[in-house]
C-alpha cells in the first residue's frame, strides 16, 4: 500500500472523522456497509448579479468499498436516508469518490 492509500484508510478508520454508512445502489438495492466521511460546506450560487450562499452536503466513499457509484444511489446515515444527486468524482489517485447528496423526501 502506497503512503496515499495508507493515510486515506486511517482517515476512514478515525472514528472522529469516518462515519458508518449503509450504501444501497440504485437507491433500493441491498444494503452494503460502508464508512464515509462526511461534509457539509456552504456553497456560492451566482444568479444574475446575486450571489447565494445555501448549505451543501457532500460525502467521500472509498472506491474499494463502492466501486461503481451513479445517481440515484442511497446511503443510510444514522437513520437517515440521503440520494446521491449528480455525477460523482473520483480523486486524482482514483481511492476516493466525492458525491454530493440530498435528504431522501418522505
Amino acid at each position: 500500500m502506497n503512503a496515499i492509500a495508507g493515510a486515506i484508510e486511517a482517515l476512514f478508520a478515525d472514528p472522529n472523522i469516518g462515519r458508518e454508512a449503509l450504501w444501497r445502489p440504485g437507491g433500493g438495492g441491498a444494503p452494503v456497509p460502508v464508512r464515509i466521511v462526511w461534509r457539509a460546506p456552504d456553497t456560492v450560487t451566482n444568479f444574475g448579479s446575486g450571489h447565494f450562499v445555501s448549505a451543501a452536503r457532500f460525502l467521500d466513499v472509498r472506491i474499494a468499498q463502492v466501486p461503481a457509484l451513479e445517481s440515484g444511489d442511497s446511503f443510510e446515515i444514522d437513520g437517515d436516508r440521503y440520494i446521491v444527486q449528480g455525477d460523482p468524482l473520483r480523486d486524482d489517485e482514483r481511492l476516493i469518490w466525492s458525491a454530493e447528496v440530498r435528504p431522501e423526501l418522505p
